[in-house]
Formats: structure tokens, C-alpha cells, sequence
């Protein structure tokens, strides 16, 4: 049977993923082990989404508790599975910008050793199998903030004539800007990616993400700040707006129009280490200040919260994605679903659990 790898499978994007190809009949192996409770606590767990992966697939999704910095665990499972792998989907990561400043050797062997040693596994047991990366457009760094930003009501934006009012291409510079610890794992990462692809000739890919959202995501402070925001109003917990005025511009993107991405890719692969930027682009982004507005219109809750001058460091004032790269190689991908009804599935699929 045809195999799928996926680690960081009981996360938003890995659920999704095992989810979607299970149901094209494959064989979904998935590797995860809760490290995001560690990060976050107990509300970060992801073990609700592991039973219900296990519970719905069956014997269609085969589930280990291991650590990607693990070799000798990694290498039990690829050896395993050898030739019959064709796709490895790596999202398991360190997410958070607050939490890398505070263990920067366990960020970074999570996110940039860990990645290595699955691009290893790749060489050594299934080089002909594809290779998918869910980079972050953290690796930018602080570079967009250079931009000349025009502040309106309720968010910052570019004027209409930019040449980047589409969104940010992946031709931007990585160098000499202020990543995070965070970033500066993942971008080390996303060139072992590439390199991989390039010097091996190996089909490996490297998705810039922008915000990857939907209702399976444990939202935590440090992370994941729609699921959390609605979360929020749901509890009628306290909501923290760091810094530019709550009109910072994120663009989102539902974890399954992620995965139509990763699919269209795994159909078509190209060798030698791409890189696409991928996000809602102006199809779908709101400002935080917007947010709070659609969470209000959605549950009939106002959101209990308040605001601090301190921006996060290295956090992005406006980012939108330019996602011409990706639709010129895949012309049949588009954004299916736009923020506002992300934030509808997010309470609609959760509101009974938060009570």
C-alpha cells in the first residue's frame, strides 16, 4: 500500500492532511508526540485531535509517539516503510517567537535538526518520494516592516500602485533584517529544504506560510491567534493586542486550502528545491482590529480585550502573500475559503467544547 508520512500529525495542518489522504486510500503513518502540549501547557495539547484521527481512520492511520530529533526512532519507521513512502509532510515544529527566545537549542533542534534528520530518512530509504516543508514567512524577518505603510481606520496597508500591494514575493530578502530565534530555526530549515532538493535532485518544496488557521488547531497565546481569538470571546477569557494599534494585517488560509496546495505539488512535483509563498493573499486577510470586529458579528460575544504599546519582536506590521508564483506552476489552486468563514467554522465546530 501507498504510504504518507506526516509529522506533526495531530496539528492543524498535519490532521488535515492525514484526513485527506486516508481518504484517497493511502496509508497515513503519522509521527507526533504532543511536544505542543510541552510548549504551551495543558491547553496546547493536541491529544483530543490523535484520538479522533485514530478513532475516524481506523486501521488507515497508523500513529507514533516519537521525537523527529530522534534518529534511531525515525530510522525504526522509515526502514519500515521503505519504497513504499511517496510523500512526507513535515510540519511538526517549535511555532512560537516567544517561546524560541526562551529555549533556543530546543527550537532549534526541533525545527532545523529535526528537519534535517527527516530529509536524511528521505535520502536514505525513499529518495524518490516527495517531500513537503511547512516553512513560515518568518523567514522574511522583519523586512516588510520597511514598507511605506499608509494607516487607515481599522488597519495599515499599501497604497494601491506598490509594487507589493499584491502581496510579498518570494524574491524579498532573508539577509540582514531581525528574524526571531524562531525565524532564524526556520529558515535554517527551509534552506536544508532546498538544498536537499538542489544538490541531491531530490523533489523537496518549502511552503512560506502566512497564518494557517481552522477549527482543529489548539490556539494558545503564543500561537495560533484566530482559533484563540474566538476562543476568547467564547470563555470570556482576557485577549492581549500587542502593539501597531491592533491594525497589524495578517492573511489566512484554511488548513484544507494548504492541503489542496501540498496536493498539487505531490501531483506534479518539480526537483531541485522550490520555494512558494503561501497564503490568503488578497483573498483573504484582516487587520487584528477587524478580527475583533468578525468575532463579535460571529459568536455575539465582545471580546474581553485590551492593549499593549509593546509590539512582538520581529512581528510583522502588514503581511499578505503574493501567491503568483505558486498559480502560475498550479493554475487550478485558489482560496476557497475566506477568513470570515474560517472564524464561523472555528466557533461553529468548537463552540460546544469551549462551553
Amino acid at each position: 500500500m501507498s504510504v504518507v508520512v506526516i509529522t506533526g500529525s495531530a496539528g492543524l495542518i498535519g490532521s488535515e492532511a492525514a484526513e485527506f489522504y486516508a481518504g484517497l486510500g493511502y496509508r497515513v503513518i503519522g509521527i507526533d508526540n504532543n511536544m505542543r502540549q510541552d510548549f504551551f501547557g495543558a491547553e496546547g495539547t493536541t491529544k483530543w485531535n490523535r484520538t479522533r484521527l485514530e478513532n475516524s481512520l481506523g486501521a488507515k492511520y497508523v500513529h507514533y509517539d516519537a521525537d523527529i530529533r530522534d534518529t534511531g526512532a525515525l530510522a525504526g519507521i522509515f526502514q519500515s516503510y521503505g519504497e513504499d513512502i511517496e510523500l512526507i509532510i513535515h510540519t511538526a515544529a517549535q511555532p512560537s517567537h516567544d517561546w524560541a527566545a526562551r529555549e533556543p537549542f530546543t527550537d532549534f533542534h526541533i525545527n532545523a535538526s529535526g528537519t534535517l534528520n527527516l530529509l536524511e530518512m528521505m535520502r536514505s530509504y525513499c529518495p524518490e518520494a516527495v517531500f513537503i516543508f511547512t516553512s513560515t514567512n518568518k523567514v522574511y524577518g522583519d523586512r516588510p516592516n520597511e514598507l511605506p505603510y499608509l494607516e487607515q481606520d481599522s488597519r495599515w496597508e499599501l497604497d494601491s500602485e506598490h509594487p507589493y500591494y499584491m502581496g510579498i514575493p518570494e524574491t524579498l530578502s532573508v539577509d540582514q533584517c531581525l528574524h526571531s530565534l524562531f525565524g532564524a530555526s526556520k529558515l535554517s530549515a527551509d534552506i536544508m529544504v532546498q538544498e536537499y532538493g538542489r544538490y541531491f535532485q531530490l523533489k523537496t518544496v518549502s511552503f512560506r506560510g502566512g497564518v494557517l488557521s481552522g477549527s482543529k488547531q489548539s490556539g494558545v497565546q503564543l500561537h495560533g491567534f484566530l482559533n484563540y481569538l474566538v476562543k476568547c470571546a467564547m470563555m470570556n477569557s482576557p485577549y492581549t493586542v500587542f502593539g501597531y494599534k491592533g491594525k497589524q494585517v495578517r492573511d489566512i488560509i484554511h488548513a484544507s486550502d494548504v492541503v489542496a496546495a501540498f496536493h498539487a505539488f505531490f501531483q506534479n512535483p518539480r526537483r531541485g528545491g522550490e520555494v512558494y509563498n503561501l497564503g490568503g493573499g488578497r483573498d483573504s486577510n484582516l487587520s487584528i482590529l477587524e478580527a475583533i470586529d468578525w468575532v463579535h458579528h460571529i459568536t455575539g460575544k465582545k471580546l474581553n480585550y485590551s492593549y499593549s504599546n509593546q509590539s512582538r519582536t520581529g512581528d510583522h506590521i502588514w503581511y499578505i502573500t503574493d501567491t503568483s508564483k505558486f498559480r502560475s506552476h498550479y493554475p487550478d489552486w485558489s482560496i476557497r475559503i475566506p477568513a470570515p468563514q474560517i472564524m464561523e467554522q472555528i466557533y461553529l465546530e468548537n463552540k460546544d467544547r469551549w462551553k
